[in-house]
């Protein structure tokens, strides 16, 4: 049996088309701006979301590093949620890297920040203090799509306190699909947004970060400081031009696989549903037990990221079908009726 992999929507293979417009790419040196596959993209997803220009990047971590430090000087501050990929799982780069002080703030129950919690966060100007220059926003969030009036109420906020606002658009696209509008009407209200290719779009790597003309010029540099500089890149830009015409649609495939899912799950004695939000499904187990259903769930060729804690995140994509669905609720279920 295949594999049903459902650690991360990251660990997508490259369809056969894919592969196909990847071989038929044409390609130049990036670094000199040469590489016309590269180039199109970037303007591709500059002109769909509503921005001057974009910028090519190996990955998301980098594009939303690059995008801070674009956006904001040594010894500037950010406002970022506390549970926020940008502030926990990228490395303290913003910090490490880009001398820019985080502020977190902890995120309410849907993803959003309050503004109220914000605007009492912003410090004064003051040399005692670093100065607060961008709010960075994160959809979806745990697969939560943040909601469209918070987004125009953030850009107002905002606005009237002098703040650049950034996106971490990881699974922007999701976020669309499960508002059911264009992804432009999130991206509207940014001044930034990194948009992640290789997750439910499924691309093999890269996102595109997106902005003003001055503030992707100043990305460019970034990037190449940080080792991102890339020569025919245009072999991979042209998997993430497919995955941009073939794969936003078949994105509720997985919203509604995952539903199945946490519909399954949910009727199981001891697993408790947290919560099922567009590909992702959230579930307890009794902690004592995660090691021995690691072991008996990959027996039966299924994979799911498990740790030390008892909450499960399992999460849908391109290579999870109706079957492999089905299979994972059989392999609970009879895990948990031993």
């Amino acid at each position: 049996m295949a594999w049903v992999d459902l650690r991360s929507d990251t660990v997508t293979q490259p369809t056969a088309a894919m592969r196909a417009a990847m071989v038929e790419a044409a390609v130049g040196d990036d670094v000199y701006g040469e590489d016309p596959t590269v180039n199109a993209l970037q303007q591709r997803l500059a002109d769909d979301l509503g921005f001057e220009a974009g910028l090519f990047v190996p990955t998301g971590t980098q594009s939303n590093l690059i995008g801070l430090m674009a956006h904001c000087e040594r010894g500037d501050e950010y406002i970022v949620g506390a549970d926020a990929h940008t502030y926990r799982w990228e490395g303290g780069g913003a910090a490490v890297l880009g001398s820019i002080q985080p502020q977190p703030i902890p995120q309410d129950a849907d993803g959003t920040l309050p503004l109220e919690k914000v605007a009492a966060a912003i410090k004064p100007i003051d040399p005692h203090f670093p100065r607060t220059k961008i709010l960075a926003l994160e959809n979806t969030w745990w697969g939560r799509a943040l909601p469209l009036d918070y987004l125009a109420a953030a850009r107002a906020f905002t606005r009237e306190r002098g703040l650049g606002l950034h996106l971490d658009g990881a699974r922007l696209f999701n976020a669309a699909v499960a508002c059911g509008v264009p992804a432009r009407e999130i991206t509207q209200h940014f001044d930034s947004v990194s948009v992640c290719l290789s997750k439910g779009l499924g691309a093999p790597v890269g996102s595109v970060l997106v902005g003003s003309a001055s503030l992707i010029e100043k990305a460019r540099r970034w990037r190449k400081v940080a080792g991102g500089g890339w020569r025919q890149a245009g072999l991979l830009a042209a998997a993430c031009t497919y995955a941009l015409n073939h794969h936003i649609d078949r994105l509720a495939d997985d919203h509604a696989r995952a539903a199945r899912l946490a519909e399954g799950l949910a009727a199981i004695p001891n697993v408790k549903l947290l919560g099922q939000h567009t590909n992702m499904v959230y579930v307890d187990v009794p902690v004592e037990q995660l090691r021995d259903l690691d072991v008996h769930l990959r027996a039966r060729d299924i994979r799911i990221g498990i740790g030390y804690t008892p909450t499960l995140r399992l999460v849908t994509h391109l290579d999870v079908d109706d079957e492999g669905v089905a299979r994972t609720v059989t392999a609970f279920e009879a895990f948990f009726a031993a």
